[in-house]
């Protein structure tokens, strides 16, 4: 059963903004129109107590809201910075038993207000397959010093619809619950959120923001497609738009290891004896030898990720056992079986179904196993037999590693497109945006999207986001740089870690360019050494300097060193295009 979102209240909402926006036209630089300038949002200040705002809040359609507390500043600290003081206000919407399973589901949700407002609205999308309201601050990847609360937003956090307790992803069972999982419960909140911050402060937000990481940075880009007028600025970290594909290819990843392993593959560690730690820092020291001064200097960093590709080969340089195996070489079945995961999992003719994955630098860290070895074990079978497929698996629940050891990779391609008639809508629609590629009524009312992903990501490949890229260039007939920017951060890998510089401020520039109309270029990232206040990387190599600093380029642009100056700063990098002009790999 389906659930419609209450349009009148989001009819208001979005008038409301819409009248706050300044539409003077500027030029967007590439002779293709003129976009509209948003107005700058404004500060308020909460009216009355947090204890009133429940009743003030309490005639929101579908919604109980089940507590509204003040919360001391001081008594929450992100990156090791106080949080003054604002509200949680907590509650859920369209509590229903389901007829699926009889169990009970509604989309819990916590919101924080700022006693002291900017006038801005942050939805936070959370990872994993959600089912925890996890505290709404407006984080993002990379241990980030600032977090939206911080810098006084109003924030959303929810579940999505369901929760972990419920069985994990047995909440697949019910229609409903994937729908909401997928997108139906961002479309449910965002004008209950609107209409609670103006319980609160009197006005609605002047301008709203979506952000997160993996699931949330899918959600982010679902949002885009799905909801272009309902939010302003749009910040998508690691995004899986297309995670069922993207978790039926790490199951494709897990068959290929369990193929030359020599312990039980049904097991984590098991499944790990076919590329084992030390392999792995054979392959990504190799990587470094071939390309590491491809940027113009040996840092430790590959910058240039698409020469690299060009220069490096799997096969070649890499070297191969001549007897038995000692970490420092790979045997010719482990090379067969592996390469394939990098190239990008294909069917049984062959047929690509998933990007492939870049050689870079991260592939020795030490969040490399968790989702190359465990995940399509114990996350991605729950994910794509229960909560993908139609119809769902008994099996995947019961016995999640034999699923996925035993799956039939093109019979379930065809089931995550397939519906019935008691799930209607398939994993590739409820899951991934209408059409990926346009974006254009957030880009005519002057809408802002930023993205940012590591090039070591293991299970969301940053070559599937840059051909997004690439295809919003082809849709806008040109370059999209008006409206949306990719950032790559080399050596990171899911969202944050790995030997990168993965602290940065995102969120800044977004806002800047959506409400001041400074469009961004290179962000300076920094290494988080000893003594970080955002949390220290453990991955960061000995040699590096503990605050290194990166730009992180415009997408296609890479960084390249100057050929002068400390190579640990980024005063020393400029932002250059790719030294590889052949084709794009897709």
């Amino acid at each position: 059963m389906k659930r419609s979102t209450p349009l009148g209240l989001a009819s208001s909402i979005t008038a409301a903004a819409l009248g706050l926006a300044a539409f003077q036209a500027v030029a967007d630089g590439h002779g293709r129109g003129r976009l509209p300038q948003l107005a700058a949002a404004t500060p308020a200040a909460l009216a009355g107590t947090c204890e009133e705002l429940a009743a003030r809040a309490s005639g929101l359609p579908g919604t109980v809201i089940t507590g509204s507390t003040t919360v001391p500043a001081g008594t929450l600290a992100l990156a090791g910075q106080p949080v003054a003081e604002h509200c949680r206000v907590t509650g859920k919407m369209n509590e229903r038993i389901s007829p699926a399973d009889g169990k009970t589901y509604a989309i819990g949700f916590e919101m924080r207000l700022p006693k002291a407002w900017n006038g801005r609205f942050f939805h936070q999308g959370n990872g994993g397959i959600d089912g925890s309201v996890v505290p709404a601050t407006g984080s993002f990847g990379g241990g980030p010093l600032t977090h939206a609360l911080l810098q006084g937003f109003a924030v959303l956090s929810s579940d999505a619809g369901h929760t972990l307790a419920q069985g994990g992803p047995a909440f697949g069972l019910d229609p409903q619950a994937r729908l909401d999982y997928g997108y139906q419960a961002v479309g449910t909140l965002t004008p209950m959120a609107k209409q609670l911050i103006a319980a609160a402060y009197g006005k609605a937000p002047d301008r709203s923001y979506f952000g997160g990481c993996s699931n949330g940075g899918r959600h982010t880009l679902i949002a885009a497609a799905r909801y272009p007028n309902d939010y302003d600025g749009y910040l998508a970290g690691a995004p899986g738009y297309r995670l069922p594909l993207a978790a039926l290819a790490n199951v494709f990843g897990a068959q290929r290891y369990a193929s030359v392993a020599t312990a039980d593959p049904s097991t984590p560690a098991g499944l790990e004896t076919a590329f084992t730690a030390a392999e792995r820092r054979t392959v990504a020291s190799a990587v470094l030898a071939r390309c590491d001064a491809l940027d113009g200097a040996a840092d430790g960093l590959v910058q240039d990720t698409r020469a690299c590709q060009k220069a490096f080969s799997f096969t070649r340089d890499v070297p191969t056992c001549p007897g038995a195996r000692d970490g420092s070489c790979l045997t010719q079945a482990q090379k067969a079986a592996i390469a394939p995961i990098f190239s990008g999992a294909t069917t049984a003719n062959g047929e690509r179904f998933y990007a492939g994955f870049p050689f870079d630098t991260g592939l020795g860290a030490g969040g490399i196993p968790f989702w190359e070895f465990t995940a399509p074990l114990a996350l991605d079978s729950g994910a794509v037999g229960v909560i993908f497929k139609v119809p769902p698996s008994a099996q995947a629940l019961a016995n999640g590693p034999a699923f996925s050891l035993g799956l039939d990779i093109d019979a379930t391609l065809a089931e995550l497109h397939a519906t019935n008639a008691t799930f209607t809508e398939s994993a590739m629609a409820f899951m991934t945006p209408p059409d990926a590629s346009d974006l254009s009524t957030l880009r005519r009312r002057g809408a802002k999207i930023m993205v940012y992903h590591g090039v070591s990501d293991p299970i969301f490949s940053v070559s599937d986001t840059e051909a997004w890229y690439r295809g919003l260039s082809r849709e806008t007939g040109g370059d999209p740089e008006d409206f949306a920017r990719l950032y790559r951060v080399p050596g990171m890998g899911h969202c944050s870690g790995g030997p990168a510089t993965d602290q940065a401020d995102f969120l800044g520039p977004l806002v800047a360019w959506v409400e001041q109309g400074r469009a961004p270029g290179s962000i300076v990232a920094s290494a988080r050494g000893a003594g970080n206040a955002g949390g220290v990387n453990a991955e960061l190599p000995a040699s590096w300097a503990p605050n290194r600093t990166r730009p992180l380029c415009p997408y296609p642009n890479v960084a390249r060193y100057k050929g002068y100056g400390d190579v640990e700063s980024a005063a020393s990098w400029r932002c250059r295009p790719s030294r590889h002009h052949g084709r794009h790999d897709d």
